[in-house]
């Protein structure tokens, strides 16, 4: 952004009563060495009026020259006294001779700081609370008139507990020992991993042996909250994945665990429903670009029935002619998955695709100063809670709920009471792809969208249904979460890889201690 007059005059109203930014400032800012310009940057923040807010902006935005020894700011080749505003008369020589001001890494971020430091006098309380955030860990004592001036007219709870925090951030480097020690105590109250790091830098150098235990104490309480968040996030996050996992093995608990077919194509019918939700994106995107936000919404039952209907084609199609012979099973559906895995990559493409959040799923809930929950990961657990209820009351309480329970526990049975077996099948199957279009739909929420997608997940999706108990949905429930939470501890102890392989092994030898699962199936099938 170039200098702007006419954002000088709305910034005015905040520093009417301010000291006026001089020729001399301007000029300490712009020439000499980095580390008189940095003092120089940090005055000019602490007098805080409008043509030094737009001047720093300036500077940041490389418009400044200097011009026979004074800096001028250059706005669309025009030369502007940084001091008015107005106009320069310069000559052609004296501007052909114009030299660009440099700024070093160092002084880029000195600017940047300076320009969020004067957004804490913002009238916009988001734009004063956004300052405050980035200021974290980046204050010295310099910026303590201002940060005190801040805290004076500040409104918002939330935000003067945060300007207490960067004030106390300042306080620290005092020369004054009660100081340090004020300040080491009310940092002590601090959530932010940036607290921390400034706790225990402080108390490397501190020479007062009082000042050291005030600081020693702080740290100490800082990093256990830190250490609460970190734990929150462990098991948030451990949920998160459990969700997932939940949604995907749901649609194999029906086709596997009621079923008892071995279904190697269940990936790549969560694939069809992450890219029925893409292609639904598209549309949106096309044709109602002011319902965007809304896509989503129309995305769930879009990639369910597109699922459902490759599901119960593929049901009818193939594997009703494979009841009984498992190997046969997984060979034709293993092939089937690759003639999907292919027709997929000539209609979009071998690259990824991306499906974007909706607006309303964007950003995140800030629990802790080290943990912020993200709303799509919140909603992909409340999703995979309604999708485990909406299967939970088909199964247990509607009449295709028990035409399928029927048929799992006594086929011949249930086929003598006049029960359409090969009718069950067909919807138990689609419901099972359905299922899982919907947890292809969840996923791209998450990550991109591609043709490998679903091989991802179906190992770890017939490693949920085996340990929760075949055909049981509590055990599935209790399995997907259990490993979800367990392989996200056991990632902060011994990496990704090592996770995975600790999960199977474990899985491994409690199959071989319980091979029913957690929770055994019930009925005749069970007894044969």
């Amino acid at each position: 952004m170039l200098f702007l007059r006419a954002c000088c005059a709305v910034l005015l109203a905040w520093f009417a009563s301010a000291h006026a930014l001089t020729q001399q400032e301007a000029s300490a800012m712009a020439q000499g060495e980095g580390s008189t310009r940095v003092q120089a940057i940090q005055a000019a923040v602490a007098q805080a009026d409008a043509a030094t807010l737009a001047y720093i902006q300036a500077l940041s935005d490389d418009a400044v020259k200097i011009v026979d020894g004074k800096p001028y700011v250059f706005q669309a080749g025009v030369a502007l006294d940084p001091v008015h505003g107005t106009p320069a008369s310069l000559g052609p020589a004296a501007l052909e001779a114009a030299q660009d001001v440099v700024n070093n890494n160092r002084l880029r971020g000195e600017l940047d700081n300076a320009l969020a430091a004067l957004k804490l006098l913002a009238p916009d309380a988001l734009v004063r609370r956004t300052a405050a955030k980035s200021l974290q860990g980046q204050v010295g004592e310099a910026q303590l008139p201002l940060l005190e001036r801040a805290l004076a007219q500040e409104t918002e709870s939330d935000i003067a507990q945060a300007l207490g925090q960067l004030r106390a951030a300042a306080l620290l480097a005092s020369t004054d020992e009660g100081r340090r020690v004020e300040a080491a105590r009310v940092l002590g109250a601090s959530s932010q991993a940036a607290t921390q790091t400034l706790l225990a830098e402080r108390l490397a150098v501190e020479p007062s042996p009082a000042v050291r235990q005030v600081l020693q104490r702080s740290l100490t309480d800082v990093k256990a909250r830190l250490a609460w968040g970190d734990r929150v996030g462990v098991v948030f996050s451990g949920i998160s994945l459990g969700s997932i996992l939940l949604l995907v093995a749901l649609g194999l608990a029906i086709t596997y665990g009621l079923m008892g077919v071995i279904n190697m194509a269940h990936g790549e019918l969560m694939m069809i429903g992450a890219y029925a939700t893409y292609s639904v994106q598209v549309l949106f995107q096309k044709f109602f670009p002011g319902a965007f936000n809304w896509y989503l919404l129309a995305s769930v039952p879009v990639a369910f029935l597109a699922a459902a209907l490759v599901g119960a084609v593929l049901e009818r199609g193939v594997i009703r002619f494979l009841y009984g012979r498992p190997l046969e099973t997984l060979l034709a559906t293993w092939g089937i998955s690759l003639v999907l895995m292919q027709a997929v990559r000539s209609l979009f493409g071998a690259q990824n695709v991306g499906v974007e959040n909706p607006a309303w799923m964007s950003g995140g809930v800030q629990v802790f100063g080290n943990l912020s929950l993200p709303y799509n990961r919140i909603v992909i657990i409340a999703f995979a809670a309604c999708v485990l209820l909406g299967v939970a009351l088909l199964i247990g309480k509607t009449r295709l709920g028990l035409f399928v329970r029927a048929v799992t526990q006594n086929r011949p049975i249930a086929s003598c009471m006049g029960v359409n077996t090969a009718r069950v099948d067909t919807y138990a199957f689609a419901l099972g792809s359905g299922i899982a279009g919907l947890a292809g739909c969840a996923l791209s929420q998450v990550g991109n969208v591609g043709p490998d997608l679903g091989q991802s997940y179906i190992v770890d999706a017939f490693m949920v249904v085996v340990l929760g108990g075949v055909g049981q949905l509590a055990g599935t429930v209790i399995a997907a979460l259990g490993l979800g939470v367990l392989n996200k501890f056991l990632e902060g102890l011994t990496g990704a890889v090592l996770a995975k392989i600790a999960v199977l092994v474990f899985i491994i030898i409690f199959i071989q201690k319980r091979p029913q699962g957690i929770f055994a199936m019930k009925g005749r099938s069970a007894e044969a």
